[in-house]
């Protein structure tokens, strides 16, 4: 019987079939608490919100395409159901180190 996924193995499904949605989705999440935080400075001026709010909203875009980018490394080098480990062979390799 198959067993379910959970919910960290569902998440990572989804970012990798919907990898520019999940940057996406990031960006705007980044930029509107970006917005709301320097929304609540009243001593700067709105134009100097806003290009804080972009700055913010772009450094968290990077990050999410780096991120985006791993994931897809480690899709094509491992597979959707990650590094392959044969329980045997590391058995050996452990027990047969003595000296």
């Amino acid at each position: 019987m198959a067993e379910t996924p959970s919910k960290i193995e569902s998440a990572r499904k989804w970012v990798v079939d919907h990898k520019l949605r999940a940057v996406g989705c990031l960006w705007l999440s980044g930029i509107t608490s970006s917005i709301a935080y320097n929304w609540a400075r009243p001593h700067m001026k709105t134009s100097v919100k806003l290009i804080h709010a972009r700055l913010h909203a772009q450094a968290l875009t990077i990050v999410a395409l780096v991120g985006s980018g791993l994931v897809e490394y480690y899709d094509k080098k491992y597979g959707s159901s990650g590094p392959k480990v044969d329980r045997y062979t590391s058995q050996y390799i452990a027990h047969s180190h003595k000296d």
